[in-house]
């Protein structure tokens, strides 16, 4: 991750590049709008529901694994192919999410590691640990240079300090970072990709930006397309001031996507109830 400038608080620092307030900004209205709707007083819980279901769909698209949603909703067995196991891998880590809001501002480390065990599922010494050198990353769709197990410690060290000591950073920029972070360093042998996706909401939601968790922005993320994707993370990977905010205006339209995607649903039930 690098930073403009030197700040107690680079986080900040980064949401006053140019352009990334209007992103915070027209985030804020869109969740505002997906809250607003009527269906959310009296359904909200089935919002919630549905968002997790089509937000663990995204994700693993963006992972290669992208099901049709209805045979997401109707498969029980995940445990076939490596795409099946990829579908089930985010709808576990979807679930695992929120269940571990209380542990992330104290022990973000710790969060990860269990999102990774939750996603690889296996007993092999490798799972719910960052990777040590040597070891291989199965992570074929993100190609960007991998970094060694000093770097990754390193940074995971510095990502854990920042969100412990929080700071004034708006959520859409801590989210994007935690993002782009995990999936630059790969810190595990498997399965980045969702883990990354997974912290992503995380914070949106802990945050208080999504405190209901019906924005999914896996499901923007996987609409807006798997090139733009990994054109936007090579901008975050470049560390420029530009390449930075590219990604994290990405991200943003990525949460305003799944917000309308939640207002859909609720627009669907309100006239199943008309």
């Amino acid at each position: 991750m690098s930073t403009t400038g030197a700040t107690s608080d680079p986080l900040a620092a980064l949401g006053a590049l140019p352009g990334v307030a209007e992103s915070v900004e027209s985030v804020r209205k869109a969740v505002d709008r997906a809250y607003g709707h009527r269906i959310m007083r009296r359904r909200s819980n089935e919002i919630t529901s549905e968002a997790a279901l089509r937000g663990a769909r995204g994700s693993a698209a963006l992972s290669g694994s992208d099901w049709a949603l209805e045979e997401v909703r109707r498969r029980t067995d995940f445990s076939g192919d490596d795409g099946a196991r990829t579908v089930g891998a985010a709808l576990r880590l979807t679930a695992e999410a929120g269940q571990l809001l209380s542990i992330w501002r104290q022990s973000p480390l710790r969060v990860l590691a269990r999102l990774h065990l939750v996603a690889a599922a296996g007993s092999d010494p490798w799972v719910g640990r960052p990777r040590q050198d040597g070891e291989p990353v199965d992570e074929p769709l993100v190609e960007l240079p991998l970094p060694d197990a000093a770097e990754v410690s390193g940074r995971l060290e510095g990502l854990s300090g920042l969100i412990i000591a929080g700071g004034s950073a708006p959520a859409l920029v801590t989210a994007a970072v935690v993002h782009g972070e995990l999936l630059a360093l790969r810190p595990f042998a498997s399965r980045n990709g969702l883990v990354a996706r997974a912290a992503q909401r995380i914070v949106l939601v802990g945050s208080g930006l999504d405190p209901k968790a019906i924005c999914p922005a896996e499901v923007g993320h996987a609409e807006l397309g798997r090139a733009a994707y990994l054109a936007a993370l090579d901008g975050y990977v470049s560390g420029t001031p530009e390449g930075m905010a590219a990604w994290i205006a990405h991200c943003g339209k990525a949460v305003e996507l799944g917000a309308r995607e939640s207002t859909a649903v609720c627009e669907a039930l309100q006239r199943g109830a008309a």
